[in-house]
């Protein structure tokens, strides 16, 4: 597979900078997924480890070699995207002998390969049927299988769950890591979706208007994380920031507590709150609350709870679970 290192990358359009000296080291066989918001350039990034935006400034190399201005064919890169992008007029197995026809690769491999792929992916008895035949992760799969079946140093992929429905993408999410496994390859994977990002990555890079915020594993994200705009995007529900009066340290301005670690009492705490909302999920249920200093705090309890809308309760939490933030850092 491949090392990829990405040093001091930036990215103008017209003079806007949308990406600004970005540096990821991913290292062979790693699963690392870029995750941010809308408009943070997290498929921009991705496109131009792919080829297909220029780099403005900056050196991308895939194992010591320098890629800028190495053309998209010759990088040893597959990519899949959000749209199948199948061909409609083609069976299953023409869509993914295609390529390797077009390389002009013996008709012998091209029939194994295929094969070994449909194998890898379980859509063997998919191979005959035209794509409009297929539901929508089984098309995914095929796109995916495109990409394998070329053999490349890295794959590449730029939210290719997007367009499936939640149980299908729940499904498509073990797939994909099941299929990592299998072929130890070096993926980067591109989404929005944080839940995605935690159940997938080795890795995760999360990037918010150009920059990165933070490079860790999922765990040390969610535990430690070095920011409060990272704070508040891993994790569903987000982490809830206390302000005001509440924060007594001198060295921080914000207090950050995730939703599980806060108590409820009808007696005592140290936070005085209005039930606004409660959402029984069956495992778990969210209360959402307002406080006496105009604060909305959310609270996660295991299993189905029973309180009234309007209803004053007492919130606490434990003071080794609190994170704390000055200026928006990790004190």
């Amino acid at each position: 597979m491949a090392v990829i290192k990405l040093e001091s990358i930036h990215k103008t359009f017209d003079e806007v900078s949308v990406i600004k000296g970005v540096d990821i080291e991913i290292n062979d066989g790693e699963f690392v997924v870029f995750v941010g918001p809308s408009g943070s350039g997290k498929t921009t990034l991705l496109r131009m480890i792919a080829g297909l935006e220029d780099i403005s400034s900056g050196l991308l190399k895939i194992d010591g070699k320098e890629m800028n201005d190495v053309p998209p064919a010759k990088r040893e890169l597959a990519m899949v995207f959000q749209s199948y992008a199948l061909y409609p007029h083609m069976t299953v197995y023409q869509n993914l002998a295609f390529g390797l026809k077009l390389a002009k690769v013996n008709q012998v491999e091209i029939k194994d390969r295929v094969q070994k792929v449909a194998e890898i992916l379980q859509i063997e008895k998919y191979l005959e049927r035209l794509p409009k035949k297929l539901s929508g992760g089984q098309r995914q799969r095929v796109a995916i299988g495109r990409a394998i079946i070329r053999e490349p140093k890295v794959f590449l992929f730029d939210e290719p769950l997007s367009n499936l429905d939640a149980a299908l993408r729940s499904n498509m999410r073990v797939e994909l890591a099941e299929l990592h496994d299998k072929l130890g390859a070096t993926i980067i994977y591109v989404t929005h979706d944080q839940i995605e990002a935690m159940t997938l990555a080795d890795k995760i890079v999360v990037l918010n208007n150009g920059i990165v915020e933070q490079i860790d594993t999922p765990t040390e994200l969610y535990n430690k994380p070095q920011t409060e705009f990272v704070a508040g995007f891993i994790g569903s529900p987000k982490m809830n920031f206390l302000r005001g009066s509440i924060v007594t340290e001198k060295e921080a301005d914000v207090y950050g507590i995730r939703p599980e670690h806060i108590n409820l009492s009808s007696s005592k705490g140290k936070i005085k709150g209005t039930l606004r909302l409660l959402e029984n999920l069956g495992a778990d249920t969210l209360l959402y609350f307002d406080t006496e200093d105009y604060q909305k705090i959310v609270v996660r309890k295991e299993g189905i709870k029973s309180f009234e809308k309007g209803e004053v309760l007492f919130l606490d939490y434990d003071d080794t679970h609190l994170h704390m933030f000055k200026d928006g850092k990790r004190v």
